[in-house]
């Protein structure tokens, strides 16, 4: 036998395409030639499959040897196909059978020595096997606990050339187990809302943020506990159900961050970007597009502090996304989607000093407030629902020993607003209230006679946007459904257009 042909899979974003690898030895000039449009990472296979097989204990004799990786159309990137291409090459020597085992997916990294190395993306590359009717799976060993997460699939964890190649001669080779059931760490030990003195009106906007899934901007200055109060958030969000997490993992999957003994991320992710980001960190992209912060947040809470610190430019990227809830990257050769549902919580000055609007402390112009409030435009701030103002923290609160709620209490409560909002949407693609779009308002969120006249007078008088209306009916909504109220009431209202009054402060002046 001189041809042979292995299934393996290549990534593009979070998609996944099937990669024919091909192989054909035969009598004729001693060379190794690689085709089906590579990059240089796949071109350099060639030395590391051989020296691989080679150092295996294999035969591998001086002929002729063409690789093509079909379809021809499809860019091939990183190591992952060195595994299936020494797979195929022993084939077509005849020295193993792989048409015994079915039809078999083979994905992995070579070194010298033949150990396979792990790559990233099994997860997705997994469960487009299971939908493309494929039976097994062989991945290197340290990805094997993250490929068994697809309980419907044979996932067979290998550390050796020779590994694999016993396993196509016959040898059977336990399948990996699932890790699912254990809980993942959370590695860093988050502050607990009992901890935090006073600002009770910012533990309020942040548990209705959450019960939400709305976007959530504190102000106040240096020392509040705006930050405190963000990482306690960490703390509140809702469990992950099962089809969630495989989302969430999916994306951490492709970017090589999963825990190799318990790979399933079952804790709701929460990313703290730092102000020196880029777009391209934040958004996603680079010449091969990869997910940024706001899909790596998916599913969780995306945390940006000193708010008017990051450059204009990169916030004004986020507003896209927190509309359509996805990011769409574009380039000449495709157009790759990217999931980014996450709840935006934003943390800033008054000032760049911190003491406005106690003209007492604060030291700044008129100018230089004005320039540092305006970096953060006004479409941006339609797309906030809540801001909080965060006071200076008082003495008495510093010293008064009496604990306030924990979070554990506080995501009870979140986790039963939740729920309610899961029976309502239940058959839709809505999971929370901030997803409501404005035709869905009519239905969810029906306004009584004194409701309307109230909201009336606000658009008026406060100057809002169609967007800023929408929102505040959404935060009505999630107000009512914590208040086991069956429709929105005036006290709901004025609750949340109360949270719409504090960028008017500042930025209204």
């Amino acid at each position: 036998m001189s041809f042979s042909t292995i299934l393996s899979a290549s990534i593009e974003g979070l998609g996944v395409e099937m990669v024919r690898v091909e192989a054909d030895v035969s009598n004729g000039l001693p060379v190794f030639h690689m085709v089906g449009y590579l990059s240089s990472e796949v071109k350099e296979a060639g030395e590391r499959v051989r020296t691989a097989i080679k150092n295996s204990g294999y035969d591998y004799p001086p002929k002729r040897t063409v690789i093509n990786l079909s379809p021809a159309t499809l860019r091939k990137r990183g190591a992952s196909f060195d595994l299936p291409i020494a797979t195929a090459i022993l084939a077509s020597l005849g020295q193993i059978d792989v048409s015994r085992r079915g039809k078999c997916l083979v994905i992995g990294e070579l070194g010298l020595d033949g150990r396979v190395r792990k790559v990233p993306g099994i997860l997705p590359v997994v469960m487009e096997a299971r939908k493309q009717g494929i039976t097994c799976c062989i991945v290197p060993r340290e990805n094997a606990a993250e490929g068994a997460l697809i309980r419907e699939m044979k996932v067979i964890g290998v550390e050796t050339l020779t590994e694999t190649a016993e396993f196509f001669s016959g040898k059977e080779i336990t399948a990996a187990d699932v890790c699912g059931n254990k809980r993942k760490k959370t590695g860093e030990e988050r502050p607990d809302f009992s901890e935090i003195r006073g600002q009770e009106n910012v533990k309020r906007a942040a548990e209705i943020a959450v019960s939400g899934g709305h976007n959530l901007l504190m102000i106040g200055p240096p020392g509040s506990g705006k930050s405190m109060t963000a990482k306690c958030i960490a703390g509140i969000l809702p469990p992950l159900e099962m089809e969630e997490s495989l989302e969430i993992t999916k994306i951490y999957s492709v970017l090589g961050m999963v825990d190799e003994e318990e790979p399933l991320i079952q804790n709701r992710p929460f990313r703290e970007v730092h102000h020196t980001a880029t777009k391209a960190a934040l958004i996603g992209g680079g010449i091969i597009p990869r997910p940024g912060e706001i899909s790596l947040a998916h599913g969780g809470v995306l945390y940006l502090d000193e708010l008017p610190e990051f450059r204009k430019s990169v916030l004004e990227v986020l507003r896209q996304p927190l509309e359509e809830r996805n990011i769409q990257i574009s380039r000449s050769y495709g157009k790759y989607s990217f999931p980014a549902n996450f709840i935006l919580v934003g943390a800033m000055n008054p000032c760049p000093c911190g003491g406005y609007p106690d003209m007492e402390k604060c030291t700044c112009t008129p100018a230089q407030i004005q320039n540092y409030l305006s970096r953060i435009s006004r479409p941006f701030l339609d797309r906030i629902d809540l801001c909080a103002e965060a006071s200076r923290v008082k003495y008495e609160n510093l010293t008064d020993r009496r604990k306030g709620e924990s979070s554990a209490e506080i995501r009870e409560r979140v986790c039963r607003v939740r729920e309610v909002q899961k029976k309502r949407y239940q058959g839709t693609k809505i999971l929370n209230n901030a997803m409501l779009s404005g035709k869905d308002l009519d239905t969810y969120c029906e306004l009584g006679d004194t409701e309307k006249k109230l909201m009336e007078q606000a658009f008026s008088v406060m100057g809002l946007t169609a967007r800023a209306y929408h929102r505040i009916i959404k935060t009505a909504r999630t107000i009512a459904d914590m208040d086991s109220a069956e429709n929105i009431r005036v006290k709901h209202l004025k609750e949340a257009l109360g949270y719409r009054m504090v960028d008017g402060k500042y930025w209204r002046r």
